[in-house]
């Protein structure tokens, strides 16, 4: 490429930081002994890793030439197609996100976002007091929260390393002609 790198043509530099946050709170987790502390970290990285997904996606919008502000896999395959165009990075990324590693990613950032709905009636989860008109039960203890859905650290840093050598291979593909 000539004048401009990699980096700065594409929006490159955002994907390495938002990878580069998610190492910074995988060891955070690492060395906290507090349960909460150790969520929150995981958490954290989590949506780091989730965000170096979206940062990718702008990258690939920008060499796509798609001036798009939020890209998504399906608003960049849209307008490629409408240019009669294909995009083997975007048919990769959309087979993972059915099923592999970034399929677990976007199910964890997901799970991050929203509490994880039981098989119960709402009127059973939120009842009414004796009164019949205020709420009861309203308040969640977070303690008690159950965080067994949440992949731990070094769950967190093989997705970070599968996306990692994901984006890379992606990249070396995506060369200008």
């Amino acid at each position: 490429m000539a004048g401009k790198s990699r980096v700065a043509k594409y929006q490159a530099d955002r994907t390495n930081q938002k990878l580069y946050f998610r190492r910074l709170a995988c060891q955070a987790a690492g060395s906290s002994n507090d349960k909460q502390l150790y969520q929150a970290h995981c958490e954290t990285a989590i949506f780091h890793l989730y965000g170096s997904f979206l940062a990718f996606m702008q990258e690939l919008a920008q060499f796509y030439s798609l001036y798009m502000t939020v890209p998504t896999l399906e608003s960049i395959e849209q307008e490629l197609s409408a240019r009669t165009q294909a995009s083997p990075e975007i048919q990769r990324l959309q087979q993972l996100q059915q099923q592999g590693f970034l399929a677990n990613i976007v199910r964890a950032y997901q799970r991050c976002l929203y509490a994880v709905i039981k098989d119960r009636p709402i009127s059973e989860e939120v009842g009414m007091n004796d009164t019949g008109k205020e709420p009861r039960d309203l308040i969640v203890n977070v303690v008690t929260l159950s965080n067994q859905w949440l992949p731990d650290e070094a769950t967190i840093r093989e997705w970070r390393q599968q996306l990692l050598e994901l984006i890379e291979q992606l990249r070396a593909g995506m060369v200008e002609f």
